[in-house]
Parts: C-alpha cells; structure tokens; sequence
C-alpha cells in the first residue's frame, strides 16, 4: 500500500533524528565573534578541492570562495580537476607554506595517510569538507558533511512508494572508490532488503557527470530496453543525463521509468517541473560558513564534534515550481 509523502518524511525525519537528537544548525560565523586568539582577518586557509563535475560541485566551490572573502580569510584555493595526486601535491604545497588549516574534499577515500601524517608531523589540522576519507580518526580534526548512507536509505524509501515496492532498477553510481557513491550504494541496499520485489537489474559508474550518465544510461537501455521500470542515480547530474537517454530511446522519464537521484541542484527542480524525475535527496554544498567557523575554532584550541552533519531534505515534483526560485544553486 502506498503511504502519503507527509508520512514518508515523518517517518524519515524520525530515522534521522531519533537516535542522534536534533542537531541545531550553527550561527552564522560573522555572528560569533572569536573569544580570543585568531580572528577570521588572521587566518591562512589551504583548501584542496577535487575539481567541478558536477552543479553541486560548483556551488560548494563558490559557496567557500565568497564566505572567505565576505570573511576576510585568506584562502590559497586548489582544483585537483579530478586527480587524487593533485590533491596530494596541493597538501603537501599548503604544509610547506604553513597555512594554518587545510580543507579538503577527497576525491577517493583511500591513499590518504602518509600526507595526512606529514599534515600532522607539520602541526596542521585537516578538516574534511562533503567526502571522508579512510584514516585513522586522530589525523583529522572534524568531518563536514551529508550522512551519504541516510541519503542512499531516503532515495530507497522514496522509489519504494513511488514503485509500490515492485520494480527493476538500473543505478548510476557515483565515482568509484568516493565515499559518497559507496555509502549511497550501501544505504540504498539496505533498504531494500526490505522490498524482495524491487531488483537491481545493472549498476555501473557514471562519475557523477551528466555526459556520462547519459552515456551508461543508453548502455542500460540497450542491454535491458523497457524491462527498466526505475533509475537510481546517485546524484542529479547523472540523473539529467539518463532522462535525455531515455528520452532519445523513445521512453518518457518520470514517466515509463520513475527516477530518483541525490543533491538537489537547480537542474533537478526544474526537472521535476517537467514531469521528467520524481524525486531528489538532498545533498547540501553550501558549507562555506560551517567550515570556516570550525576552522577558526580549531586554530584556537576549541573543541569541536568529530562530525558536524548537514542537515537536508527531499523534494518532489509537487512543490518544485514554488521552490525553485529559492534554490541558490
């Protein structure tokens, strides 16, 4: 039986919050004034990012430019374009200009702790930004970021209303090795133990970029044609690819084959207003004030959480038209 979309995120808001306690979003940094050491004027702010494949991508980027300099900060910005040994390089470059905090957004989980030792050898905190990354917990100062596993459970229990618990899925995961496409590849299987008669038919990577969702998506309909009934994609950019692939098969998204993906960018609403997705997670970029707030806290010597989460929602097609001119990116 269908449950309403009020429910579903009822139910949803309760598996978030119940076992953690309600999280309250921080103050804005520009309203808490540093009790003493550092001020935000003072800071040297190293920060890796991975590169800019998705909308999501670029607006955390801006979001962490314009907060530094509606701050004062003085950030030493680096694009990896998508290669783990630039972010690498760009640490070690950061270590040697003796920044005083080093954000970083790790394109892959793994291959991260000899740099991250020299970070530490060096007296330089590291903060991850949106991505974790797989070390030991005392080489990082805090984590920012989504639960990627709860955003893998919600797109799963929102197919599952939206199919009726039945359907044969093909999914577009995220960049391998990255931590958001292996947690939202997990928590959407978890789910779905839980409904015997929805199966993943094929799974394969689409980098997180629309050119490849596109590209996977048209591979999937050639190898399974109209048996796909759903599409996961673990972001909205790969979703926005698949929905022009299924367009150009003769198919109509949202549609003939219902589609959920993870972000919540611009594209995504405008998608839904069409009639062409039927879901988006949110994944939230703009951290920009969070992670210089915690920044400033770390190079004065205040405690802060091991992990500082996002807090999001989910969005449907029904609302998308009021909301979207409120979306920032």
């Amino acid at each position: 039986m269908k449950i309403s979309r009020s429910l579903l995120l009822f139910a949803i808001f309760l598996g978030i919050f119940a076992p953690l306690g309600c999280t309250p979003q921080p103050d804005s940094p520009a309203a808490v004034p540093p009790q003493a050491g550092k001020t935000y004027a003072d800071l040297i702010v190293g920060y890796a990012q991975l590169g800019a494949e998705s909308e999501w991508r670029v607006a955390n980027t801006i979001s962490i430019k314009e907060t530094a300099e509606q701050l004062g900060v003085e950030l030493r910005f680096l694009d990896a374009q998508q290669k783990q040994e630039n972010q690498i390089e760009a640490i070690r470059k950061f270590i040697v200009q003796r920044v005083d905090v080093i954000g970083l957004s790790p394109i892959v989980e793994t291959g991260w702790e000899e740099v991250f030792l020299e970070a530490r050898a060096a007296g330089i905190p590291i903060i991850l930004v949106d991505r974790r990354a797989a070390v030991p917990e005392d080489l990082y100062v805090t984590y920012l970021g989504s639960d990627f596993l709860e955003e893998g459970r919600n797109a799963a229990r929102v197919m599952a209303d939206l199919v009726d618990g039945k359907a044969r899925i093909v999914e577009l995961v995220g960049t391998v090795g990255s931590a958001p496409a292996n947690d939202r590849y997990a928590g959407f299987r978890e789910i779905l133990r839980e409904h015997p008669g929805m199966v993943i038919v094929d799974s394969a990577s689409g980098d997180f970029t629309r050119a490849r969702g596109r590209e996977v998506m048209a591979a999937f309909l050639k190898k399974h044609g109209s048996a796909i009934t759903a599409v996961y994609a673990h972001n909205d950019d790969m979703a926005l690819g698949a929905i022009q692939a299924i367009e150009e098969y003769g198919l109509r998204p949202g549609v003939d084959i219902k589609i959920v993906s993870v972000d919540a960018a611009r594209g995504a609403f405008e998608a839904m207003i069409a009639g062409k997705l039927n879901a988006t997670v949110e994944c939230n970029p703009l951290l920009g004030q969070q992670f210089f707030e915690l920044a400033l806290k770390v190079v004065n010597g205040e405690s802060v959480p091991k992990w500082v989460p996002s807090i999001e929602t989910i969005f449907f097609p029904e609302n998308a038209e009021e909301i979207l001119p409120t979306r920032t990116y």
